[in-house]
């Protein structure tokens, strides 16, 4: 932001920011998955810009709610510390990347927008496959090696470090997705609990590095702000009553089609440069000065 210049809240984002907030408070799927499209395929906005500033709005966001499941001791923190040795330097390498790939064309534009579109059909599943899983945690095998279950934990740290950094999607649906296939006996209040104190450290990590980048919208995150924090307080209380049956279908369906949308305008052919001619030189006729 310019010096002198005032900071002016946006009413369509903050009511944005509302309805995601309540959405992810009713049914606990991330941020991202919402507001990056919608801050991409609605707004307008440039994929870099959309992801790096719904990272912090993610993080922001998700203080609140790491910090209930912790007073209710909702957090395995042991899972969480398996995860952040595989997220944090993933998302580090991915930054470094991204930094660099950032300077050629739209590449990273397309890159972006390819991702996030992969990993909004991947959510799509795995909000459908969700309540399958609830339901059927404790006939799934895990896996009997202590060495695969670690294994399991930290390579799925490293997939969310790299998605969530480059789409800001994953820490939520896929997140919680794979952790109830390698924890199965644990209870699902903890999952959740463990998959939210997760992403808002890898969330701060990642969306600081793509404020550092230029990629973060400071209106932008504030008019979101404003409008998320009550939606998703008021979206929590309401999560009880809702019905699932009902949001998980509208919600699967409603990433799916953004994921279309954003494949379509991924693949769009980019508009041709105009490179200005200069004009020709006159020519001088036979014997003039």
């Amino acid at each position: 932001m310019e010096d002198g210049a005032v900071m002016t809240i946006d009413l369509f984002h903050a009511v944005a920011g509302l309805l995601v907030g309540t959405l992810v408070g009713l049914t606990g799927v991330g941020g991202g998955s919402l507001m990056t499209p919608l801050l991409v395929l609605v707004f307008g906005y440039s994929a870099k810009t959309a992801v790096g500033t719904d990272l912090l709005f993610a993080a922001i966001t998700k203080i609140a709610g790491s910090a209930v499941h912790g007073s209710r001791e909702s957090v395995d923190w042991a899972i969480v510390r398996r995860m952040m040795l595989g997220s944090v330097p993933a998302a580090l390498a991915t930054l470094f990347l991204l930094s660099h790939v950032g300077e050629i064309g739209q590449s990273a534009e397309k890159i972006i927008l390819l991702t996030l579109a992969t990993l909004l059909a991947v959510t799509a599943i795995g909000v459908l496959s969700r309540q399958w899983l609830f339901r059927h945690r404790t006939f799934v095998d895990p896996p009997t090696s202590t060495v695969a279950i670690l294994t399991g934990t930290t390579l799925l740290g490293a997939f969310l470090g790299a998605a969530v950094t480059l789409s800001s999607v994953g820490a939520g649906a896929i997140g919680v997705t794979v952790l109830l296939a390698l924890y199965p006996r644990l209870q699902v209040s903890r999952i959740v609990g463990s998959d939210i104190a997760h992403a808002v450290p890898l969330a701060l990590i990642a969306g600081t590095g793509h404020w550092l980048m230029g990629d973060v919208n400071g209106t932008l995150l504030a008019s979101l702000l404003i409008g998320s924090i009550p939606g998703v307080v008021a979206g929590s209380y309401l999560s009880s009553r809702a019905p699932d049956r009902l949001l998980q279908p509208l919600l699967a369906a409603v990433l799916a089609v953004s994921s279309w949308q954003l494949f379509v305008k991924a693949r769009a052919p980019e508009a041709p440069r105009t490179h200005a001619i200069a004009p020709a030189l006159p020519t001088k006729k036979p014997g003039a000065l």
